[in-house]
């Protein structure tokens, strides 16, 4: 079966009526440890003209061995990039959706901070609902697009450039706590995973709500 290739398309015709369009996608929403994380990049007209970085894909079609250096052309390409995180403690408290919204806000006040306002442009969010908005500080023009990180490119690139950075944290935490070999599941519910955490318990670092609400599956 032939791995979709993300194009242009919408990012063209968007630039037509708007001189920036911004990409969003995260990564690290269905684990059970670490922080979600929301990559943001942004186009303009020249950046949309140029070719597409050989291999770029959403970050779940990339072989793992790739990614970083995908991730690299990625961030080499667009105007900029940016990732932003919502801790576990900010999942707990507040939820997935709200926790999402805080980190794709974090994201693109990084990308203002290189000079790049999201409120000068749109905002392609990967998905069907739009979870900026209700923790934006201002009204933004955001876009929601079902498969946006697989038919959008410059949704693929923030979706391989916050997958690298997200995976690259969860290995940096390995070594304190090896048991749960998030070097390899990033803090997914593999059952290496789900085996730790029955035999030493929840770390710091573990989304304790939802652990809980998948302890059928852990005890």
């Amino acid at each position: 079966m032939a791995v979709a290739v993300p194009t242009l398309s919408l990012e063209r015709r968007l630039l037509k009526e708007t001189p920036l369009v911004f990409a969003c996608d995260e990564v690290g929403r269905g684990a059970l440890a670490g922080p979600v994380a929301v990559g943001a990049s942004v186009v303009d007209a020249a950046s949309a003209r140029r070719r597409v970085p050989v291999g770029l894909r959403d970050s779940k079609l990339v072989p793992e061995p790739k990614r970083a250096d995908v991730a690299a052309r990625a961030a080499g390409w667009v105007l900029a990039s940016a990732v932003g995180w919502a801790t576990a403690a900010e999942i707990d408290e507040v939820g997935i959706i709200r926790a999402l919204g805080l980190a794709a806000v974090r994201a693109l006040a990084g990308l203002e901070e290189q000079g790049f306002a999201a409120a000068a442009g749109v905002v392609l969010l990967d998905g069907n609902y739009d979870y900026i908005n209700p923790v934006s500080p201002s009204r933004l023009a955001v876009r929601p697009v079902i498969k946006a990180d697989r038919d959008c490119a410059s949704a693929s690139a923030a979706s391989v450039i916050a997958k690298v950075a997200r995976d690259t944290h969860m290995v940096g935490l390995h070594d304190d706590h090896p048991a749960y070999e998030w070097s390899s599941n990033k803090g997914y519910a593999s059952p290496t995973h789900r085996a730790a955490i029955r035999e030493v318990g929840l770390s710091s670092h573990h989304r304790q709500s939802w652990a809980i609400a998948d302890a059928p599956t852990l005890f």
